[in-house]
């Protein structure tokens, strides 16, 4: 990869749902960075994408659930939001207030993904039903549009273990690894490195959305430029381990027998 690249965001207005997003990155991209280069990645913010597939939720229509009323009031969440997560969560391992933690498609997150922000007023959210499906997707418009070979990384922002705030996460990509495997490199005194494997996708997520925002910038997408990865209509996916192989999931199912 090269030591230097650029990082663009792309305004493109309010999505709604059924607007097709690719046109709009498209037309974002000829007035911010000149259109679309080979090898250029573009980010997109996980809201506007599912969003645009029209994965948008009335809590209006929603009635919960038993379960959904018990657990809204152990954790302070709105009863309605407590049944969607539930219908989008594989499992719910716990909470605080306000938040449901659950495991979704082998990934710990919050509320199952499930968002308010950026959302029409009484929705929310879910994360695309197949984010890397989404990706492909709308690769396939833009190069078939531009003639440009790029990647497109579905990215969404996540707490993490002990720490303050959130970063990018890749949760779906398409024309780009998104680990790099450093085992048998050597490291600055010849050691050779044995479990390293860089998370790409979900730097250059972190990296887009330094210009992308959380909040009213309307700013749900940015381009990648000069960074240097292999392009491949072979590179589809995120990859998950399993959970006994997770440090941080392993030790907690440990400390919960």
């Amino acid at each position: 990869m090269n030591a230097s690249f650029e990082v663009f965001g792309l305004s493109t207005g309010i999505i709604r749902s059924g607007d097709p997003i690719a046109e709009r990155v498209i037309i974002a991209a000829k007035k911010t960075c000149g259109g679309f280069y080979d090898g250029d990645i573009l980010v997109l913010a996980e809201t506007a994408v599912a969003t645009s597939e029209g994965n948008v939720i009335k809590l209006a229509e929603i009635t919960p659930s038993d379960h959904a009323r018990r657990l809204a009031e152990k954790y302070r969440i709105d009863p309605a939001v407590a049944e969607v997560v539930l219908r989008e969560s594989d499992s719910i391992v716990g909470g605080i207030p306000g938040f449901l933690l659950c495991m979704k498609g082998g990934t710990l997150l919050p509320n199952a993904g499930v968002d308010a922000s950026n959302a029409p007023t009484g929705c929310v959210t879910p994360l695309p039903v197949d984010p890397d499906e989404s990706a492909r997707t709308i690769r396939q418009a833009v190069e078939q549009a531009t003639g440009a070979r790029i990647g497109v990384i579905i990215a969404d922002s996540r707490t993490h273990a002990m720490r303050l705030g959130c970063s990018g996460v890749a949760i779906g990509c398409a024309g780009i690894p998104s680990v790099i495997d450093d085992r048998g490199r050597s490291d600055l005194f010849g050691r050779k490195l044995e479990v390293t494997k860089r998370a790409v996708a979900d730097n250059i997520a972190s990296a887009a959305e330094l210009v992308m925002g959380e909040a009213d910038e309307c700013t749900p997408a940015a381009v990648i430029r000069g960074i240097g990865l292999p392009v491949s209509d072979d590179l589809i996916g995120v990859g998950s381990i399993a959970a006994d192989e997770c440090l941080f999931m392993g030790v907690f199912a440990k400390s919960r027998r």
